[in-house]
């Protein structure tokens, strides 16, 4: 989940695996692929960034727990 703003200063998180699309026509708008929009602060570029960065971090995770599986199997013959 990553971390937006919405113009009233609340902020909430989104599942950006379910972004369809954002715009900034000048406010940053969030398109779900359920319908639901979402008008947020950050530009289309932080968004981006924090996408890319959460993304990082799951993948991150996955990688290593992977690697100490493949170590354990190894470690049992």
């Amino acid at each position: 989940m990553i971390c937006v703003t919405r113009l009233n200063d609340s902020v909430f998180y989104i599942n950006p695996d379910l972004i369809e699309f954002i715009e900034e026509t000048p406010n940053t708008v969030i398109s779900f692929s359920t319908g639901r929009k979402v008008v947020v602060r950050e530009t289309c570029g932080e968004i981006i960034d924090r996408i890319i960065s959460f993304k990082n971090k799951v993948f991150r995770e996955v990688y290593i727990t992977d690697k100490s599986e493949i170590a354990e199997s190894d470690m049992i013959v």
